[in-house]
């Protein structure tokens, strides 16, 4: 069942992956990222109907506190949709121990059919903290119209990370997605990440979901993916 569109911007993501190097510094600090997965998974469905993915983004901090971004990545829903393009902004102030993360972003797609309405946007509440030499986090994204104008959305997730060798990592979260009508289910994923070089990551990961009978897309799956941010 391909109606609903879960996921955000981390085919990939670990701790080993999300180290970037900056292209100047200053006021606004960049860099740019390109990338390729055995399949483009988030919140545990896969957005390629389980083909490979190719990815690209950039990402600008602001005044050390502030940053915006954009992101595309190639997709299918089984229809004419071909890409996705996401356009991101938000603040991360740090209180005490807590490292937060407050913003917006928006899901375009490419080439939809006309009526398709798939394009949504979401804001984002989440904050980390370290525990020892983990972290642990939780996240909370909300649409007032989600993919395919199917209402009211939430997405909750806890998260964490830590370090077991040198360059290498293991990460994981558990998410609960709630949809208007009968699309509701729970999602984890499961990974490990290495990073081949200060600019080059690695990632292995496992994703599945409660709800299988939803179709292929949520059945569960290993998908490996690289990462190159400069």
């Amino acid at each position: 069942m391909k109606l609903i569109k879960t996921t955000l911007l981390a085919a990939v993501a670990s701790v080993a992956m999300g180290g970037a190097a900056l292209a100047q510094e200053g006021v606004f600090d960049f860099s740019f990222n390109v990338g390729a997965a055995t399949d483009y998974v988030f919140r545990g469905v896969s957005q390629t109907d389980e083909s490979g993915q190719i990815f690209a983004g950039v990402d600008t901090t602001l005044f050390g506190i502030g940053y915006a971004g954009a992101w595309i990545s190639n997709v299918d829903f089984g229809g004419s949709t071909d890409g996705e393009l996401d356009l991101y902004a938000g603040v991360k102030p740090v209180i005490g121990p807590v490292n937060l993360d407050l913003g917006v972003v928006y899901y375009g797609y490419l080439n939809q059919a006309n009526g398709a309405d798939e394009d949504y946007t979401e804001w984002k509440i989440a904050g980390s903290t370290a525990v020892g030499p983990a972290t642990v986090g939780a996240a909370l994204f909300y649409s007032n119209d989600f993919f395919g104008g199917t209402g009211e959305a939430t997405y909750f997730e806890l998260n964490g990370s830590a370090p077991v060798a040198e360059k290498v990592s293991v990460s994981g979260a558990i998410g609960k997605q709630n949809v208007e009508g009968p699309f509701d289910y729970t999602t984890w994923n499961l990974g490990v990440g290495y990073a081949l070089t200060d600019n080059v990551g690695l990632d292995l990961r496992y994703y599945d979901t409660d709800e299988h009978g939803f179709g292929s897309i949520y059945d569960s799956r290993v998908v490996a993916g690289v990462k190159v941010v400069f």
